[in-house]
């Protein structure tokens, strides 16, 4: 075997410990993972940054341990926002590692195999990834588009016309649940109405987006005194926001959908409704000559 450069050396090794750490998080998720069908993709996906790994292994010459931290990492993530979502963000973070393919390329001819491996034999393995909560993101967007935008306007028309956050989170809960089970019969029944066996199960994930996003929206509204109603609708702008960057970054490594322009899209809808609704309960508080 030839002399390797200092500088592929330190590459080698580094990619070799990824290699590693990464056969392990793949194990170790599929030991929790439903379905059949997904352990083996984790097991062969795992297998298969063994098999790279000993390759490395053969020009370090060196035995290694997995990165703890970002084993246990990778397995929290796994199991609080799933299986599938652990694993696209671990794969979208090696995005840098083509640079570095490249680098060693002159010196090593095995990595344009293992190279060629990751793009497309693991790709096709991510891609039999099978997990429920992704087959119902449609109902949970629908529940979660439909409360951002009708209390985003509807705690916004509150604030002005009331001016008192205990009535304005009063006002929107009442509101906000009556809207969860409406929003989740619809669901259901549209469900229904296609033949659909899942239904239950479509509207529940509907249900739970919405009253989630229901009650982070009002939370400000409770914990804000009286008087701070204008703080408080500024806190829940800001929410808003954050559950639109935190859904949509969500589902765009899920589901590798873009990003930036559903984002922007959701944002600008939500605000704008907001705008839009601030201003009619200064008109209605104006002109109706409601004093609350």
């Amino acid at each position: 075997m030839k002399q390797l450069s200092n500088q592929a050396l330190t590459l080698i090794r580094k990619m070799q410990q990824n290699e590693l750490t990464e056969s392990v998080i793949y194990q170790e998720i599929a030991k929790f993972a439903k379905g059949e069908g997904n352990k083996q993709a984790l097991l062969r996906l795992s297998c298969e940054e063994r098999a790279h790994y000993e390759i490395w292994k053969k020009y370090t010459n060196e035995e290694m341990k997995p990165q703890g931290f970002k084993v246990f990492k990778y397995k929290m993530i796994a199991r609080l926002l799933g299986f599938t979502f652990a694993v696209k963000l671990m794969e979208n973070g090696e995005e840098g590692a083509q640079e570095e393919y490249a680098l060693l390329v002159n010196e090593v001819e095995e990595s344009i195999m293992i190279r060629e491996q990751e793009e497309e034999h693991e790709q096709a393995l991510l891609a039999m990834l099978d997990e429920e909560i992704l087959q119902y993101v449609g109902s949970m967007v629908l529940g979660l588009n439909d409360a951002l935008v009708e209390l985003t306007g509807s705690l916004a028309g509150f604030t002005f016309a009331m001016q008192n956050t205990r009535l304005i989170a009063l006002s929107g809960l009442i509101i906000g649940i009556s809207a969860t089970f409406s929003m989740a019969s619809s669901e259901f029944l549209a469900a229904r109405s296609e033949g659909r066996s899942d239904a239950f199960k479509s509207c529940t994930y509907t249900g739970i987006a919405y009253l989630i996003t229901v009650v982070l929206l009002i939370l400000p509204y409770l914990l804000l005194p009286n008087e701070s109603f204008l703080l408080a609708l500024g806190c829940m702008l800001l929410i808003v926001i954050l559950i639109i960057a935190g859904f949509t970054y969500y589902t765009s490594v899920a589901q590798d959908e873009p990003f930036g322009s559903r984002f922007k899209e959701m944002t600008l809808i939500s605000v704008s409704v907001a705008v839009m609704s601030f201003v009619v309960g200064i008109l209605a508080k104006k002109f109706l000559g409601v004093d609350l």
